[in-house]
C-alpha cells in the first residue's frame, strides 16, 4: 500500500509543480515607527550614531531593486511637539518622505499636536499618502505591488478579506495582540520588539525609537492570499550608508530655517546673568586654564564643524545657560557664553561675585546627567567623567 501511495503522487507533484512552488510569491513591507521627531543622529558618540533620514533614504536608493517588490510605510509618531522647530521639522520629515516615496504614512498621537490647517498644504505639496482616524483623513489606502494588493489602515475593524491587511497604530501590544483578520500590525508605541511577535495569526512588528533602524519584514505568500513563512531583519543606519543627496539638501534647508528661529530681534531676550569664564577668569586663572584643556571648551566649536550651531536640541549642552532667562542666545549676541563653562556646571556666578564667602556650587552628578544621556553620551560614568574636567 505504501508503494502504491508514492507511485501516485510522484506524477502529481511532477505534472503541477506549480501547486507546490510556483504560486508563492515575496512583498518585503519595509517600515519605520515612532521617530518622534529625530530628523538625525546628533553624533556626540560613534555608540549612538545611528538613523536619520538621510541615510534611511540613501540605503533605499541603493538596495531599492533587491528589496522590490516592497511597500514603505510609517506606523505614526514621527513627530514631537508642536513647537516652531518641530514645524519646520515637520515639513523636513514630509518632504524626506516624499523624496523616498512613501507608500503610506500614519498620523496618531503626536500628530494630533499640530492643527489640520498647518498640515494641509504640506500635504498638497509633497503628495504624502496619509492615514488617520482625526476628521477629514482617509483611514485607509489600497496599494498595488506587482501581484500584491495590499490594505493599509489605521482602523482595527476595517481589515478586508482577499487583500493582505496591514494595521498601523500606536495602541500597546496587550490592547492589539487580540486582534483578529490582520496579516500585519506595525507599532509606533515606542516598544522595542527585536523579533515579531505571532498572535492570532498576526505577525506584530514595531518601529525602532527615532528611526535608528529601518525594519524589513519579508513575506512568503501563496496564490491564495495567506502567509505561509515570514522572515524579519533590522537594517542599521550607521555612518557606513550612504546619504540621499536630496534628502540631505531637505536637511540643510531645515537648519537654516531652525538657525532663523534664533535671529529673532537680534538680541537677548533679557539681560546677562550669567558672568562668563573670562570674569571667573580674574580670579581663577589656573582653574581657566584647565579647562581649556577639556572638551568643554570646545563644545560649541564642534557644532559648528557639524552645522549645527544653529540648532536649540544641540546648543542647550553645548552653551551656557541657552533656554534660561539671561542665558545664551547666539554666537552673535552673547558669544562670551558660548561652549560650557564655569557656570554650565557650577552655577550662577553672580553672587560669589558680590560675596565671595558664598562658594558656587559642586558639581554633582545630577548636574552632568542634564546633558550627559544615555542617547548621547552611552559611556557615561560619573567619577571616571569627573576626573576628565576635575581642575589641577
Amino acid at each position: 500500500m505504501r508503494f502504491f501511495v508514492l507511485y501516485v503522487l510522484i506524477p502529481f507533484v511532477m505534472l503541477f509543480p506549480s501547486v507546490m512552488h510556483g504560486q508563492v510569491k515575496t512583498l518585503n513591507i519595509v517600515y519605520t515607527g515612532g521617530v518622534n521627531g529625530k530628523l538625525e543622529p546628533c553624533g556626540c558618540s560613534p555608540k549612538t550614531d545611528f538613523g536619520g533620514v538621510a541615510r534611511r533614504a540613501g540605503y533605499l536608493t541603493e538596495h531599492r531593486k533587491t528589496l522590490s517588490p516592497y511597500i514603505l510605510v510609517d506606523a505614526g509618531n514621527f513627530l514631537d511637539k508642536d513647537t516652531p522647530q518641530e514645524r519646520l521639522k515637520a515639513e523636513a520629515m514630509l518632504k524626506a518622505f516624499s523624496i523616498m516615496k512613501y507608500d503610506a504614512a500614519a498620523f496618531l498621537k503626536m500628530e494630533k499636536e499640530f492643527p489640520y490647517s498647518f498640515f494641509s498644504g504640506l500635504l498638497k505639496k509633497y503628495k504624502i499618502p496619509v492615514i488617520s482616524d482625526m476628521p477629514r483623513y482617509r483611514q485607509s489606502i489600497s496599494t498595488k505591488r506587482d501581484a500584491f494588493d495590499v490594505n493599509v489602515s489605521v482602523n482595527p475593524m476595517n481589515y478586508q478579506k482577499g487583500r493582505l491587511n496591514v494595521l498601523l497604530t500606536d495602541q500597546p501590544i496587550p490592547e492589539i495582540k487580540h486582534l483578529k483578520g490582520w496579516d500585519v500590525i506595525i507599532l509606533s508605541s515606542g516598544e522595542i520588539l527585536e523579533e515579531p511577535l505571532k498572535a492570532n495569526g498576526t505577525i506584530i512588528v514595531s518601529g525602532y525609537p527615532k528611526g535608528e533602524r529601518l525594519g524589513i519584514l519579508t513575506l512568503q505568500i501563496d496564490s491564495s492570499g495567506e502567509v505561509l513563512e515570514f522572515k524579519h531583519r533590522w537594517q542599521a543606519l550607521g555612518k557606513d550608508v550612504k546619504e540621499d543627496v536630496n534628502v540631505r539638501k531637505a536637511l540643510k534647508e531645515y537648519g537654516a530655517g531652525v538657525a532663523g528661529l534664533l535671529k529673532g530681534a537680534g538680541k537677548p531676550l533679557a539681560e546677562i546673568s550669567y558672568l562668563g569664564v573670562s570674569k571667573c577668569g580674574e580670579c581663577h586663572q589656573p582653574f581657566v586654564e584647565s579647562w581649556k584643556k577639556t572638551r568643554h571648551a570646545g563644545a560649541f566649536s564642534s557644532l559648528e564643524r557639524a552645522g549645527k550651531s544653529g540648532d536649540p536640541e544641540c546648543i542647550k549642552c553645548h552653551t551656557v545657560g541657552f533656554g534660561e532667562k539671561g542665558g545664551f542666545y547666539s554666537a552673535k549676541t552673547t558669544p562670551m557664553l558660548t561652549n560650557v563653562q564655569c557656570e554650565a556646571c557650577h552655577g550662577y556666578g553672580r553672587e560669589h561675585l558680590l560675596d565671595f564667602s558664598k562658594p558656587v556650587q559642586p558639581v554633582a552628578e545630577y548636574v552632568c546627567l542634564k546633558c550627559h544621556i544615555k542617547s548621547t553620551s552611552p559611556d557615561f560614568n560619573y567619577p571616571v567623567y569627573l576626573e576628565k574636567i576635575k581642575h589641577k
